[in-house]
């Protein structure tokens, strides 16, 4: 393997992952944590309240926060009327507190794999477990891309950014990310 995922069959896969690449995707899945926040109720908190608790009824104001969770109505690239808002509005509060849940899970899946890794190794993943890590890698790369202010125009621009550029690391994970993400696409597609 050369660092990318190969089909394992069966809509498997498995990648090699050194200790620094591991290490990078944990730290990077333990921001999105951080980021994501817990739920209702905070860790541990009581499950039947998080049952019924309502989630938001306004966007997010971090654009990261807003690209991962965005509005449901309305062009994005426009300012919306009052009617697509409260649309908006009312479609956030019954849907987002399960979306964060579930970026949450994808997160922690990530994290638990990486964890029983340990070490250089192997990590294979069933078809279950692809699809929360394609989530992830999605959510990670969303992130990244919303801090860097990537666009589809100038995203073959970040390839030829110079060495001494501050955005060149984050731009080496987003990129990596990438081709994770695209080559765990086509190992479960075979």
């Amino acid at each position: 393997m050369a660092g990318l995922f190969e089909s394992t069959g069966g809509g498997g896969a498995a990648i090699a992952l050194d200790e620094v690449e591991a290490s990078i995707l944990r730290s990077l899945e333990v921001q999105m944590l951080e980021l994501i926040g817990p739920g209702p109720g905070g860790e541990g908190g009581d499950p039947l309240a998080a049952l019924f608790a309502e989630g938001p009824t306004e966007a997010p104001a971090d654009p990261v926060l807003a690209r991962l969770f965005p509005d449901a109505y309305g062009d994005p690239a426009a300012p919306a009327d009052a009617e697509t808002q409260a649309a908006s509005g009312e479609f956030r509060r019954y849907t987002e507190l399960d979306l964060r849940a579930r970026k949450r899970e994808d997160a922690l899946q990530v994290i638990r794999t990486l964890d029983g890794l340990g070490g250089e190794g192997v990590l294979k993943l069933a078809t279950p477990d692809c699809l929360r890590w394609l989530g992830a890698l999605n959510d990670l790369r969303l992130a990244l891309g919303v801090r860097l202010e990537v666009t589809e125009e100038d995203e073959q621009g970040l390839y030829a950014l110079p060495d001494g550029d501050q955005r060149k690391p984050l731009v080496m994970a987003y990129l990596w990310l990438g081709a994770l993400q695209e080559s765990l696409l086509e190992a479960i597609a075979d």
